[in-house]
């Protein structure tokens, strides 16, 4: 993995953290930005891809590459009114209380505390009062929350595992995946400051052992040095080419505190539901 490094010396610094990043939720306030400062929002793996060596093999990690355009169609799925409303719909613990629906779904699943009630809450950032709880306590979601956004798409946020998980987590998570007819993806999570830990391993056996499609998304990525952050990315990237069959080939990069990745993460889901026409 250490081949795929170009020098350590120089990825000892922090990312710089946003003040205002509130702003950024809206495509139309990203266009305004330089295009340096646009293109590290938008395509956070750009910002790696510098200190990676020239054999390091980038395909994967620009498999999905929408244009500017299509990122801005995509956030308006995600922007809601009259005709088109995004709000919470309902919970449920046990697959006889999910309710029947027709439309497409995605599932957030990840380790407690990986910030997955926090990336959910900057997806829907850009409507008004949307209730996504976040606690600074581990576990804090103990219930299947399912969100509507209009006719395109639900989204679901799953309890999570690992650390302080509900104890009938497999009885209420391994049922829906293994048997939900209309999941289009899963989005397993995992903390971009300490990469793969034993429980993200063993949720990835179990998503691979169930045939469904994922896609492995790395938080917090603001957090960590770069040098951590590349060097948990490369595992991750690693371990996806060599060891999973069911799992989309590319990381998404995000960061709920400043936005970045969001957007592109955004126009994927978009994607992955119908409701958009990419190349990819």
């Amino acid at each position: 993995m250490t081949t795929f490094m170009r020098t350590a010396s120089i990825l000892q610094g922090p990312l710089v953290v946003c003040r205002n990043c509130h702003s950024l939720a809206a495509f139309q306030e990203v266009s305004k930005l330089q295009e340096k400062k646009k293109n590290k929002l938008l395509f956070p793996i750009k910002d790696l891809e510098m200190y990676l060596s020239p054999d390091f093999h980038k395909t994967n990690s620009r498999l999905f590459d929408p244009s500017l355009d299509q990122i801005a169609k995509a956030e308006e799925i995600f922007r809601p009114s009259e005709k088109h409303m995004i709000d919470y719909f309902t919970s449920a613990i046990r697959m006889d209380h999910v309710p029947s629906l027709t439309q497409p779904e995605v599932c957030f699943i990840g380790r407690s505390n990986v910030g997955k009630s926090s990336l959910i809450k900057s997806l829907f950032s850009l409507v008004p009062g949307i209730e996504v709880r976040v606690s600074k306590t581990p576990g804090h979601t103990k219930k299947m929350n399912f969100f509507k956004v209009g006719k395109a798409f639900t989204l679901v946020d799953m309890p999570g595992y690992g650390y302080r998980a509900p104890q009938d987590f497999p009885d209420m998570v391994e049922p829906y995946l293994s048997t939900r007819n209309n999941l289009k993806r899963t989005f397993l999570l995992v903390d971009g400051s300490v990469g793969f830990q034993k429980a993200d391993l063993i949720a990835i056996e179990m998503c691979e052992e169930f045939g469904i499609p994922y896609v492995v998304v790395v938080t917090k990525i603001d957090r960590p040095p770069t040098g951590v952050l590349l060097t948990n990315f490369l595992q991750i990237s690693e371990l996806i080419e060599k060891n999973t069959q069911a799992c989309y080939p590319q990381p998404f990069l995000v960061s709920s505190l400043l936005f970045s990745g969001i957007h592109l993460l955004r126009c994927f889901i978009a994607h992955v539901t119908g409701n958009l026409l990419t190349s990819s």
